[in-house]
């Protein structure tokens, strides 16, 4: 029977001729190439719409297609693509947030003379993601995940002239590539030990028994390197901040439905690897609950409105990989929730934080203030995101989050439960303290701030849509989104271990939940609305702590003394070696080889006279030798 799902394989292939067409003409097209990248991402994202709705309605039913790609001996190396219901609902999600971020550069990147260039890049990168998606083995998901690493490369240097850009460009290929090497490596391992790339086949080879329990452990944690390189994950997150020198359509793309998705994405992709091993699980769990208080923490202090959402970003990730890490169908749901609804409000967050910054050349939010009346629609939009990330009711984050704490109080992990509930204060505190900065009060910066045009304000009303009725799907009373993803091959291997679909909070836990978020917006207004407490105590009675916060715990200067400056001393003193050793000793035999060969070329002048002189003389040498050496003493005897 025919199915939509067997042209899956189109979604990609749209942004790659999208990517092939501006490259090839971006400099006839100019600005024309936003109508190419716009247009083709559009038709993406109507045929992954097509597809996610026909595999909502198909029941259990995945799609696999593959072909032989390498014969090597007895193995086969396929190459294709699947439909599941992760993967489905990712597809809709990459390409709706991709298309909404081009169609939104078109007016903040104006007048840009490499217009057609940030172009190229975002199709590039939206190809590489879609590909990644529906990738049906992991040595094709590696692929892809390079290219996604080399895309982001592109992307966060696209202002290569300044320093600061060229510096995060390379922060973040080289930290993603830390993680990418661990990636690799399982990959391998599972590989040598299971005879295949292909997700069903190792799976299989876990149930089966046939990988020991150390394997497994390994494999998966090793896995989960590679996700923390992507989603930013403690100690790896340092790349995540600093590629804010990337322009903001960048950031809303890399930090909401893409580049940092990817980790996410990928441990819940390998689910059942994980669900076979505690060990594993436990380490993504408290990773993912520690880098959430962690990130969180810092960004109770920064200026920067980007980094303030970057950090933000790095925190709801670890919430993601908390709720994957705490095992069972719960966990699993409530991560892949938590993954779609922060695409939208984060998306929705960066393209407002633009906004603002096109309007005011400044991204010091001690420097805006009073703009509500002034970008009454950027205001309105980003209050909701606010409120959906600090998770109030009843907007998407509210639901997501509260899933996230019903897994983890379900459980049992109490001191995730508690790291979790103050993250979420943390949260609310400093998303609202920079709304407040931002919007309200009175004017702190010298600017004649005004109203995006329509074609960045428009993008920002969609996915404020998409903020306040995303969480719907998924809530106690119509748990559509978690019968659906527990419906495939990889639901039913948790489900058949663990168990149960999706386990929402409790009423009292989302109630607590609720007061702590509140209270948290609440203290934020106090502080930074009203101004009625000092938002200098804590400087000023602790100035310690702030600066332990406001300096990111002095992660960055610590990498820098203990790796990046004794590897920069290892270089050089190889460099050195290189350079006067081996280049001297190269050197030195290539000028005793050019002596040698001057002084065969002097002897051999073509001259005859020079010749019959040295004809002479030799034979004079030669009688005599035989006159001294002659029996009888020769002349002489």
């Amino acid at each position: 029977m025919d199915t939509l799902m067997h042209y899956a394989w189109l979604i990609p292939l749209f942004p790659l001729l999208a990517f092939i067409v501006i490259v090839s003409f971006g400099r006839q097209l100019k600005e024309g190439a936003a109508i190419v990248g716009i247009t083709l991402t559009a038709v993406s994202f109507g045929i992954a719409v097509l597809i996610f709705w026909e595999r909502f309605q198909g029941g259990g039913t995945d799609y696999n297609y593959v072909i032989d790609w390498l014969h090597i001996g007895d193995i086969v190396i396929n190459m294709g693509f699947e439909v599941n219901p992760l993967n489905a609902m990712m597809l809709v999600i990459v390409t709706l947030v991709s298309l909404l971020v081009q169609i939104y550069s078109k007016g903040y990147m104006h007048g840009d003379e490499r217009f057609p260039v940030f172009y190229q890049y975002l199709a590039l990168f939206t190809f590489s993601m879609l590909g990644l998606v529906i990738s049906p083995n992991l040595l094709q998901v590696y692929i892809f995940w390079e290219l996604v690493g080399v895309c982001s490369f592109l992307l966060v240097g696209y202002y290569y002239f300044k320093n600061e850009a060229k510096a995060a460009a390379k922060k973040a290929f080289i930290v993603t590539r830390i993680g990418d090497l661990g990636l690799f490596i399982g990959i391998c391992l599972l590989f040598w030990w299971t005879g295949s790339f292909e997700y069903g086949a190792i799976f299989e080879s876990i149930a089966l028994g046939r990988l020991e329990p150390w394997m497994i452990t390994l494999a998966a944690i090793l896995i989960f390197i590679g996700a923390m390189g992507k989603s930013g994950q403690f100690p790896l997150h340092t790349w995540l901040p600093d590629a804010m020198e990337g322009p903001t359509p960048v950031s809303a793309l890399i930090h909401a439905a893409t580049m940092v998705a990817a980790g996410v994405y990928l441990v819940a992709a390998t689910y059942p690897l994980f669900i076979a091993s505690d060990t594993a699980l436990t380490v993504v769990a408290y990773v993912g609950g520690f880098t959430a208080i962690f990130a969180a923490s810092i960004g109770l202090t920064q200026r920067d409105i980007k980094r303030v959402l970057a950090y933000s970003t790095v925190s709801q990730l670890g919430y993601m990989m908390m709720a994957l890490g705490v095992a069972g169908a719960a966990g699993y749901v409530a991560g892949s929730f938590h993954l779609m609804t922060h695409a939208f409000f984060k998306a929705l967050l960066f393209l407002g934080a633009g906004s603002v910054i096109h309007a005011v050349h400044t991204q010091n939010v001690f420097e805006m203030g009073g703009l509500w009346k002034k970008m009454p629609i950027t205001a309105l939009t980003f209050l909701i995101g606010c409120l959906a990330i600090a998770g109030i009711f009843p907007f998407a984050g509210f639901w997501s989050k509260e899933a996230i704490l019903g897994a983890v109080y379900g459980a049992h992990r109490y001191d995730l439960l508690f790291i979790a509930l103050l993250a979420a204060f943390f949260t609310a505190f400093y998303m609202f303290r920079l709304f407040f900065l931002t919007f309200a009060g009175k004017a702190r910066g010298k600017h004649e701030a005004h109203e995006s045009p329509g074609v960045m304000t428009g993008p920002l009303l969609v996915l404020a849509l998409l903020a306040v009725v995303a969480g719907f799907v998924n809530t106690p009373y119509a748990p559509l989104l978690s019968d659906w993803l527990l419906s495939t091959n990889t639901g039913t291997a948790i489900t058949s271990i663990f168990g149960g679909g999706s386990e929402h909070a409790a009423a009292w836990l989302q109630i607590v939940a609720l007061l702590i978020s509140i209270l948290g917006v609440v203290l934020a207004y106090l502080m930074y609305g009203k101004k009625s407490i000092s938002s200098d105590t804590i400087p000023e009675t602790m100035p310690w702590l702030y600066q332990l916060s406001y300096k990111k715990y002095y992660i960055d200067e610590l990498y820098h003394n203990v790796i990046v400056r004794p590897l920069g001393w290892i270089g050089f003193v190889l460099d050195v070696f290189d350079k006067y050793i081996v280049d001297g000793l190269v050197g030195l035999t290539a000028k005793i080889t050019q002596g040698i060969g001057s002084l065969h070329a002097r002897v051999q002048s073509g001259q005859i006279q020079s010749y019959g002189a040295m004809v002479i003389f030799g034979l004079l040498l030669l009688i005599i030798a035989i006159s001294l050496t002659a029996k009888g003493g020769g002349l002489f005897g």
